[in-house]
């Protein structure tokens, strides 16, 4: 959905042409795929990161708009919400720079994003669900300036037929409707690119399927929606239900969900494109004018624009990406599990672990997801989402155990083995993977700082419970600034 789209109605032979030009698509992919035209010599990683605006009082901001041009900057780019931007930080090396590159590279840019939103009296936060947004915050006013969203607000509720319902059972009970996906924009993530070869795709895939759950107990940042404690990782639920277009007759139906985990492990690249055409309508029908098949014959490459245009629609947890860069066209994993902040530390480490853990599991001889169903690994996401670093987890060979034990035991050697193959060396992994175990010892992460330090204001000062969340939102973002990992994070 990163495309540039105009306000239109769509027809019914726009659809028409849209789904024929996807089977093109789709056919010029897998001719592509037998010819072995894809870039992967040297793989590179990239990250993008939403945030949320707030004001000096650490409310929601709706200027997206202004903050984006005082920024000037082109990494930088509208989200859904008026009160959201995102960050993509340019592809490299993973090794590249040395240690503690990626990291200076990400400051400076937050940084820089800071100073210019600060003169505007606005401020930048990491955090998976801002606490002090309220359900009047997210109607359909607070939607991005930017066409596309409007667009696709309206066709997902054509699709849908009515108002979208939100019910999240956590520590309380949220039942709400919403009648624009204005409440997606709530839901501000971290998300990890890693560039793979065809053949070597479905590995990874799969690992980055199965360690889904792993990712969000540790990570989990987002106990608060609409004043309410709920799940540990409430975006989550969230995202599955603010995005769905199907009605409760569709669901029974067992019509798949576009939000979506998946419904087995793979074992081509393939398999997820076709899919995506062989399960869901267009929602955004705009036909290229050009032919792939004909671009293919000529010796040049496709965009293949209507199946990534379908593709950026269908919002799995693990998204493949086609993109032509240079004019060499290269496959990529989307990890999109991960809440956004709360340091750039801790990202930095949630990255390591990613990378890390996904290599060394991609190039097992007898994969683990070999031993584990693959609804078992979307129980595990599920899971992990309501209790966080709390969470027990299905493992092959361990059974049901604590997220943390797993993660000590069984999964950070092979981070360490990972990484090492990549080729970072003990020097740059100890302090990277350092923060995961430590965050795994003391059982403290993002969520559970943000629960505990909510509580404790609502306890000593009395002074209500909206109230209580903006005091604690202030704390976390000077305690996001010092760049200390939240596992430090005192609660006071």
């Amino acid at each position: 959905m990163g495309r540039d789209v105009p306000a239109l109605v769509f027809t019914r032979d726009d659809r028409r042409r849209y789904r024929q030009k996807m089977q093109q698509c789709l056919d010029a992919f897998a001719q592509m795929l037998r010819e072995e035209r894809f870039d992967f010599e040297r793989p590179q990683v990239g990250l993008e990161i939403e945030l949320n605006l707030v004001d000096g009082a650490a409310e929601p901001a709706m200027r997206s708009t202004e903050v984006l041009e005082a920024i000037a900057d082109p990494a930088w780019s509208t989200e859904l919400g008026r009160f959201n931007l995102e960050i993509n930080i340019p592809p490299r090396r993973l090794t590249e720079g040395g240690p503690g590159a990626w990291e200076q590279e990400v400051r400076d840019a937050l940084n820089h994003a800071e100073e210019r939103a600060a003169a505007l009296g606005v401020h930048l936060i990491m955090i998976g669900i801002l606490p002090t947004l309220q359900q009047k915050d997210v109607g359909e006013s607070a939607l991005s300036e930017d066409p596309r969203y409007r667009l696709l607000n309206e066709q997902v509720f054509a699709a849908r037929g009515e108002d979208l319902r939100i019910a999240i059972d956590g520590e309380e009970r949220l039942r709400t409707y919403a009648d624009s996906i204005t409440p997606e924009a709530a839901c501000t993530s971290t998300q990890f690119h890693l560039q793979v070869s065809p053949e070597d795709f479905a590995n990874y895939w799969n690992a980055a399927q199965l360690i889904a759950g792993v990712q969000v107990a540790l990570a989990a940042n987002a106990p608060f929606l609409f004043g309410k404690e709920l799940w540990r990782e409430t975006r989550i639920p969230l995202f599955e239900q603010a995005t769905d277009t199907r009605a409760e007759e569709l669901k029974a139906q067992g019509v798949r969900p576009r939000v979506w985990f998946g419904e087995r492990w793979i074992t081509s690249v393939f398999d997820l494109f076709e899919e995506n055409v062989r399960y869901f309508p267009a929602l955004l029908p705009l036909c290229d004018a050009e032919d792939p098949l004909d671009t293919l014959d000529g010796g040049d490459i496709p965009q293949l624009a209507e199946l990534t245009l379908h593709n950026g629609t269908i919002y799995r947890w693990n998204r493949p990406v086609y993109a032509v860069v240079h004019g060499k066209p290269h496959l990529r994993v989307e990890n999109r599990v991960l809440p956004a902040g709360p340091t750039v530390a801790d990202i930095n480490a949630n990255g390591a672990f990613y990378y890390g853990l996904v290599r060394a599991l991609a190039e097992e001889d007898r994969p683990v997801w070999t031993r584990m169903s693959f609804s078992a690994a979307e129980d595990n996401l599920h899971a992990a989402a309501r209790h966080g670093i709390d969470a027990r987890l299905y493992w092959p060979g361990m059974g049901e155990v604590p997220a943390t034990e797993l993660v000590l035991r069984r999964l950070l050697p092979l981070a360490h083995q990972g990484l090492e193959r990549f080729g970072l060396d003990a020097a740059w992994r100890e302090p990277l993977l350092g923060i995961i175990e430590q965050r795994c010892v003391s059982g403290r992460n993002g969520a559970l700082w943000q629960a505990e330090m909510f509580h404790t204001t609502d306890r000593t000062s009395r002074v209500g419970h909206h109230e209580a969340l903006r005091r604690m939102t202030q704390q976390y973002i000077e305690y996001m600034h010092l760049n200390a990992p939240v596992h430090t994070w005192p609660v006071d």
